[in-house]
């Protein structure tokens, strides 16, 4: 096989992409998702859930669902996780260029939403004030094998993410990477019935290029271990025991350094574009 050091490092120039929403397929294709880590600001006094909540819809249904730019928006909040104060916020996009739009028609929008000026200051003031100043932000790229919500959802649902990190085999090429992927995405992850909605991403821009995001859609805490189980089930069934199958999944942990990270959000359903 070719030697391909920059493998993954083009992915997201070379693949095609699917729309990853949480809703129907979009007119447009999405290519680029951001997604913005924000902290709770745990010094504001008299914090309600419920009063951030409205804020954050307030501004979703005056500005965010207005920009013609943001392809889809949905927000998560800590559920398991290494920090609590975790709040995440999750924009995609057609191009690289429209990212950059949408903040010049946020701008324009918000003018438009509180033509007051001190009117629209106290609004985004208290907004902001929910959290600190510190947030860190990360663009992926959305590969195919998705799996799509049917519906809208209704209530809030548990987002389990897995982060894996890529290796760089010498002998690795992307059309492997890619066949040995979608394999597995279609023996297991779309068959599994736990599993409501799913997307793959990898990194695009920001602090390491070996990030392999997937993120399962489920409607409850206990439907993890479910998902689980199911796979191990759908696994038997897809990899029967033979050398040719004990080479692919050998050649495919090649993809992989090993180790992982395991997350779970809290998807808020009503603030979702």
């Amino acid at each position: 096989m070719k030697k391909t050091s920059k493998l993954f490092a083009t992915i997201a120039v070379l693949l095609l992409f699917c729309v990853t929403t949480l809703q129907a397929q979009e007119k447009k294709e999405v290519k680029y998702v951001t997604v913005t880590k924000s902290h709770w600001n745990l010094d504001k006094k008299d914090f309600k859930m419920s009063e951030w909540k409205a804020a954050e819809k307030e501004y979703l249904d005056k500005v965010i669902k207005k920009n013609e730019y943001i392809l889809s928006a949905s927000t998560y909040i800590h559920n398991l996780t290494p920090d609590n104060t975790e709040v995440l916020s999750s924009m995609s996009y057609a191009s690289w260029e429209d990212i950059d739009k949408q903040v010049e028609r946020s701008a324009e929008l918000e003018k438009e939403a509180w033509p007051d000026e001190a009117e629209r200051k106290a609004f985004l003031q208290n907004l902001n004030s929910y959290y600190s100043n510190q947030h860190s932000d990360e663009i992926y790229s959305s590969l195919f094998g998705a799996k799509f919500l049917t519906e809208r959802p209704t209530k809030d649902m548990v987002p389990y993410v897995r982060k894996s990190y890529l290796a760089f085999p010498k002998d690795g090429t992307m059309k492997e990477f890619e066949d040995l992927r979608l394999e597995g995405n279609t023996i297991i992850t779309q068959k599994n019935e736990y599993i409501k909605g799913y997307f793959p991403y990898v990194h695009a821009w920001g602090a390491d290029k070996t990030e392999y995001i997937e993120a399962y859609f489920l409607d409850s805490l206990a439907d993890i271990e479910n998902m689980f189980d199911e796979d191990d089930e759908l696994f038997k069934a897809g990899y029967a025991r033979s050398e040719a199958n004990k080479v692919k999944l050998e050649t495919w942990g090649t993809y992989f350094t090993g180790v992982h990270g395991d997350y779970v959000y809290t998807f808020i359903h009503d603030l979702l574009k």
